[in-house]
């Protein structure tokens, strides 16, 4: 999948809970949580990154006006989007079914605008919970507008209880840097936003991906001819077992353009390309993608130890240049599982990209150099993995 915003898929492109159905004045607003919202570390405070589908029941069109995020304690908001935030923040989602047989499919997506009957908008929500704040529920505040009224509504929602469940801890993928942490929760068709829909059910895999890509000390990604894949600086790297677990699915033989630009487009079901996807301790999968051919080490079935080596940093797939596309699920499938959150144990945060369009550039630097332990890396980071005795040790 690619790294770059513009492409659907990995660059570098479920359980239903009801959280309330109200009726006012004709109109009927179904609001639907698909995966729980869980809280993971980022850059020292807690952080949701969640999705509230909105399903407009009436028999009229309903334009979303607010959307407002409130702690379910006391009712003071968290995050408020409205205007062109909300426009930004919010996608109509066409979650047709796909006839069986003909595998999975991306639905498509359109700038969120007043809802017709029957229509579903998603409102991606990315937050950083208050630091001394101790917030167990949240509930959400909807204003709208049916067509036809004078009035504004508004609903709020019943409360949605955070999950005690902790993110996955996680030793590094990969080991040394600099290393660019690519994702960014804003870009309409990064990882965040990419919907896929697979056995008549609509899930979104990357939710919480990152796409790593090598750097040298000036931001440069190649040595040499960029147009080269085996220029890149992380083409060939080792890829780690982030955890003791149990091998779950491997496919391995699919080719690579020696050339970036020689590149072609795949159906979704190829989009990961070569791939790896580890078992954990937690129930939870993980899942290494555009692997390098002929590299994959391991077997379906056999045990791995943090830190082995299991495969290379390849070109496969849908990837729009070397890189390792990593993230986590609920089930073993790439297009069939709900990504969830997770954490690694350890890693130098030396800086980051405000605007990816720079890549190539220098980054800008920050910090002190100290390690980060316990979280997830932030939008665009460019990180160093510490010696292997430091990234398997928990701080849990």
């Amino acid at each position: 999948m690619s790294f770059l915003p513009v492409m659907r898929t990995c660059w570098l492109g479920l359980m239903l809970i009801a959280a309330s159905i109200t009726r006012a004045h004709g109109a009927e607003l179904d609001m639907t949580i698909a995966v729980p919202p869980t809280p993971v570390r980022v850059e020292g405070h807690q952080q949701l990154d969640y999705e509230v589908q909105l399903t407009n029941r009436s028999g009229r069109r309903l334009a979303l006006e607010e959307f407002v995020v409130l702690d379910g304690r006391d009712g003071r908001p968290i995050a408020r989007l409205s205007g062109k935030t909300l426009e930004q923040h919010a996608v109509i989602l066409d979650a047709a079914p796909v006839p069986s047989g003909e595998g999975a499919s991306t639905p498509s997506t359109a700038p969120l605008a007043p809802l017709e009957p029957g229509q579903r908008a998603v409102v991606f929500i990315d937050v950083a919970l208050p630091a001394r704040a101790r917030i167990e529920t949240i509930r959400h505040r909807i204003g709208y507008r049916v067509d036809g009224a004078r009035a504004a509504m508004q609903v709020t929602s019943a409360p949605q209880v955070l999950p005690r469940t902790r993110p996955s801890l996680l030793a590094p993928p990969l080991r040394g840097g600099p290393w660019l942490a690519i994702h960014d929760a804003d870009w309409p068709r990064g990882h965040r936003r990419v919907f896929y829909r697979v056995d008549g059910q609509t899930r979104l895999p990357g939710r919480f991906a990152i796409d790593w890509v090598k750097l040298d000390a000036h931001g440069r990604y190649a040595d040499g001819d960029t147009d080269l894949a085996r220029t890149w600086y992380g083409h060939g790297a080792d890829v780690l077992a982030v955890a003791d677990a149990r091998v779950a699915a491997v496919r391995d033989g699919m080719d690579e353009p020696a050339r970036i630009s020689q590149r072609t487009h795949h159906v979704p079901e190829d989009d990961a390309g070569n791939y790896v996807v580890l078992q954990l301790a937690d129930g939870r999968y993980a899942f290494y993608e555009h692997l390098r051919k002929g590299s994959i080490r391991v077997a379906v079935g056999e045990r791995v130890r943090t830190g082995q080596v299991i495969a290379s940093l390849g070109f496969s797939g849908e990837s729009t240049g070397p890189h390792l596309h990593f993230h986590v699920a609920d089930a073993s499938s790439p297009l069939g599982g709900e990504g969830l959150p997770f954490e690694i144990r350890a890693f130098v945060r030396l800086g980051g990209y405000d605007d990816i369009a720079r890549l190539g550039k220098p980054w800008r630097a920050i910090g002190d150099g100290a390690t980060r332990r316990d979280e997830w890396p932030d939008s665009n980071a460019v990180v160093r993995f510490p010696d292997r005795s430091a990234a398997v040790q928990g701080g849990r």
